[in-house]
């Protein structure tokens, strides 16, 4: 608990304890044996009043912390009553009222600051008032002013300094917050991404091997042959899958395994994926438009997924009449068209996981992506990426 927030500090107690018996000490014998006959310390009436303000005055240290306002509320009325030459100068009463203003600096904040400010102006207008010397010498005028202003101003000092490193402490924690909950959304983000990845993986590796295996049944007896490529179709198809459902997989359990610093697939990569395509029974022509450019390590990856999504699409859909690939680079621009000629156009045009996570590679990089069946049968799928990957 700060001690703003205690009703009393301990050390506030003791010290407070203190200086009211040194004050009521001081007070009584500079009653009964005045230093200065020619100014007497206050007499009867005044002498218990001075007494009683006194002791309050010295007590209201044990909570100045909380209510600091209440010790300059009694300083300035006993410095009224005791008049020049009073009690005031005693040390018990000078420490205390050092305290209460150095108090009333350190522990005010708004409303109650300015009631502090004007209290302490308060304060040193008297103490000038009540001396007369003050009035006549510059040095007995800045002493009260120093002493007092000084105490307030020094406490001041000390609570702005402790603001300024609470703001500086908070903002360092909502930095904190805001890096874990940055970290937090990224991992989010990785583990949506490596989702994508793997359904694209699947997806593409399985769509083969069904197509390989239908063929290699239907060919079993005619042709031996024929059979014995489906089947080491299936296995390459399986191995590459195998391998990067691996790569994917190590990137959640060890960030620095050499297995995830393997290279993404990009358009580079067509050329295999076409074969393999094309090994499954499926006729496909790549066209590029264009002088291909080097493309941002995500739009690189995006595009050769969209291929990749469209042509198992069309290998599960189009039967074997063919598609195209058609790449076109542009200054700003890469154009991305798959079509193929039959099949089932209804099937491919509901919002299955692939067509929608084609939508949303093209839109995580910036693009779009457009999906239709053709006039003349068949499906077409357009995209439109950046050369270079937008910033989120």
């Amino acid at each position: 608990m700060r001690p703003s927030q205690r009703l009393m500090d301990p050390r506030d107690l003791l010290l407070a304890v203190f200086l009211s018996v040194a004050f009521q000490i001081e007070l009584w014998l500079r009653i009964w044996t005045p230093l200065d006959e020619a100014e007497p310390g206050p007499t009867g009436s005044g002498r218990l009043l001075a007494a009683g303000i006194g002791l309050a005055l010295t007590m209201s240290v044990a909570w100045r912390q909380r209510y600091p306002l209440i010790g300059l509320g009694l300083a300035l009325p006993i410095l009224v009553v005791t008049g020049p030459g009073g009690i005031d100068g005693t040390p018990a009463l000078s420490v205390t009222l050092i305290v209460v203003l150095f108090s009333v600096g350190r522990c005010t904040r708004d409303s109650s600051a300015l009631i502090g400010a004007a209290g302490v102006g308060g304060m040193i207008a008297v103490a000038v008032i009540r001396d007369p010397d003050a009035r006549l010498d510059l040095g007995d005028f800045l002493q009260p002013v120093l002493i007092l202003g000084g105490a307030w101003l020094a406490g001041l000092a000390l609570r702005i300094r402790h603001d300024r490193e609470r703001a500086l402490e908070q903002r360092a924690a909502d930095l904190e917050v805001e890096r874990d909950a940055r970290a937090v959304a990224a991992i989010a983000d990785e583990r949506a991404r490596i989702a994508r990845e793997l359904h694209d993986i699947v997806a593409h590796s399985i769509g083969v091997i069904v197509l390989q295996a239908r063929g290699g049944r239907a060919s079993l007896a005619a042709d031996p042959a024929a059979t014995r490529g489906a089947l080491d179709a299936i296995e390459t198809t399986g191995v590459q899958a195998i391998n990067e459902m691996h790569r994917l997989v190590t990137v959640l359990r060890v960030d620095d395994d050499p297995a995830s610093l393997v290279p993404p697939p990009g358009l580079r990569d067509l050329d295999q994926l076409l074969a393999r395509i094309r090994d499954a029974g499926l006729p496909v022509e790549l066209v590029v438009e264009g002088t291909p450019v080097d493309l941002a390590p995500g739009v690189d990856l995006s595009a050769y997924r969209i291929v990749q999504e469209a042509l198992t699409n069309a290998l599960r859909h189009a039967g074997a009449s063919g598609a195209r690939v058609r790449i076109g680079y542009g200054e700003r621009e890469l154009k991305i068209e798959i079509s193929d000629g039959g099949g089932r156009p209804a099937a491919i045009g509901t919002e299955g996981l692939g067509l929608v996570g084609m939508r949303e590679r093209a839109a995580l990089v910036g693009g779009r992506l457009e999906a239709e069946p053709r006039s003349g049968g068949g499906f077409v799928v357009r995209a439109r990426l950046p050369t270079e990957q937008s910033s989120p």
